[in-house]
């Protein structure tokens, strides 16, 4: 077969926040037409940043409450696309200093990855970030107000994946992202 998919139309079914449910039909490589139905969105950003000297780095982690699941989960410093337009560098870095309280001299964008694509056209960007300077942070929301900073060595948090302590989609692939990138770049 030499067809492919195709985008026959699409229609909003709802709409909150930052997100859309869509609902679009499409037809396959044979023809046949389908409907699906996935939630539009302006995607996330995550940082990996880190402190300290290599051996010795220290990777910012946030712990905060996810309502969907009814726990308190570790993470990277990381937010929704939600201002239209902003390039995902300037998001990083906004999220980087409201979540943990701090901006980066350096921020080098290491990937990025579609978080669930059965479901959502959302597409996560991420950074490493180096060189930080503390300012105040700038939270929004219960969640956020009551998250917590933790620190681990970069190491340690490596360790967490395997352990299962950390299961944040955005946060395992970060610090396996940055860890390639120091094997390639050291």
């Amino acid at each position: 077969m030499t067809a492919d998919f195709k985008l026959i139309k699409q229609k909003l079914v709802h709409q909150w926040a930052s997100w859309s449910l869509v609902q679009a039909d499409f037809s396959d490589p044979s023809g046949e037409k389908f409907t699906r139905t996935f939630v539009d969105s302006p995607g996330a950003v995550g940082v990996v940043a880190l402190i300290g000297e290599h051996g010795a780095r220290r990777v910012i982690l946030v712990r905060q409450y996810r309502p969907p699941l009814d726990i308190k989960t570790l993470e990277l410093p990381a937010g929704m696309r939600d201002q239209a337009g902003e390039d995902p560098r300037l998001t990083a870095r906004r999220e980087l200093e409201e979540e943990a309280g701090f901006t980066a001299e350096t921020m080098v964008q290491i990937g990025s990855h579609v978080s669930a694509p059965g479901i959502s056209n959302s597409l996560v960007h991420l950074f490493l970030a180096v060189d930080l300077r503390p300012t105040k942070t700038d939270r929004h929301g219960p969640e956020e107000q009551f998250m917590t900073i933790e620190t681990p060595l970069f190491s340690e948090a490596l360790e967490m994946i395997n352990s299962g302590e950390i299961t944040d989609g955005k946060t395992v692939i970060g610090l396996l992202q940055v860890a390639q990138y120091f094997k390639q770049h050291l």
